[in-house]
């Protein structure tokens, strides 16, 4: 009996690709199961030579997409040129989406940080127990590399989406970008800014006619939502500066999401919405026949405008 006797294979998804070599066993049970069929093998052996075949601690990947779609390459190509057009413009584009609602309270969260004594938390994690909830709505500017976070506190609707987007532009956005004549939103097609809702583009039309300036949507395709520039280049940076820290008040969550910054230049502001949303809202045959929204010629579902009807600037 060998050591590579004890291990297994499995491929990775598909059956065509290559075996995954794995074991769920320790070096130090390894050691003993061969121990005990008369081949004695230190589990320090053990774990250097797993070392060098690369039998190391993995974490299952996230990178099978749930699907496709057939027009998933050409609405990549529209993105990548509307984001040339809008720079060559000097016009802004942002990055949108809500990070996952979190719970507030003495509530368990993952992660581990130094410290000379573990915090304390509930021993279950009812919801129930919780003081409230967090819902992160983040606006990523690529070209000035700033992040932005408004913590809402009721719940993810399109209304919360706008509204942050409305807070984020009169208090930071056309402070940086006074000149801007449109906006340029990339967003994934679900949630509160879902491409096919009608609810969303009536308050983004509210929204365009409140700050009085175009605002143009590209949607990610579908099951791309991770190539969306905020999923790769502020929301990690928010997870690593909250791991393993209770959030235990609003005022908590607030200065932890502040910290997120890195070494190529990253800085995150934050806001709190204290604005109450109610869920269940549908567009009314009313909406929907008076709705301004511009769709493109290309990919309508995808790529759309609110143009501004009147302005009623509010600051």
């Amino acid at each position: 009996m060998n050591l590579k006797s004890l291990l297994q294979t499995r491929t990775a998804g598909d059956p065509d690709d290559e075996a995954i070599v794995f074991t769920d066993l320790s070096p130090r049970t390894l050691s003993e199961t061969l121990n005990a069929m008369k081949t004695p093998v230190s589990h320090e052996t053990i774990r250097q030579w797993m070392n060098d075949q690369r039998l190391r601690l993995r974490k299952i990947r996230k990178v099978i997409p749930g699907g496709s779609s057939p027009d998933r390459d050409v609405q990549f190509v529209m993105i990548a040129e509307l984001i040339d057009e809008y720079q060559a413009a000097g016009n802004p584009y942002f990055s949108i989406d809500t990070k996952a609602k979190e719970h507030l309270g003495k509530l368990y969260r993952a992660g581990r940080i130094r410290c000379s004594e573990p915090f304390q938390a509930f021993d279950h994690d009812f919801p129930s127990w919780a003081d409230g909830v967090v819902i992160p709505h983040g606006i990523y500017d690529p070209v000035r590399n700033r992040g932005h976070i408004n913590i809402g506190l009721s719940h993810d609707t399109s209304q919360f989406a706008c509204d942050s987007l409305l807070w984020y532009w009169n208090r930071i956005g056309k402070q940086c970008y006074p000149n801007a004549s449109s906006i340029l939103l990339l967003c994934d097609c679900g949630g509160s800014n879902s491409a096919n809702r009608y609810i969303f583009k009536h308050d983004l039309q509210i929204l365009a006619d409140t700050i009085g300036i175009e605002i143009r949507v590209a949607h990610y395709p579908a099951y791309c939502s991770k190539y969306n520039l905020i999923e790769r280049r502020l929301f990690p940076h928010i997870g690593r500066a909250c791991t393993g820290m209770l959030f235990d008040t609003v005022e908590t969550v607030v200065d932890l999401m502040r910290k997120a910054t890195t070494t190529t230049g990253l800085k995150t502001t934050v806001n709190v919405i204290r604005r109450f949303y109610e869920t269940g809202r549908n567009a009314t045959d009313e909406i929907k026949h008076n709705l301004k929204i511009v769709f493109d010629d290309l990919l309508p579902k995808w790529n759309y405008r609110a143009i501004p009807q009147h302005t009623t600037v509010i600051s």
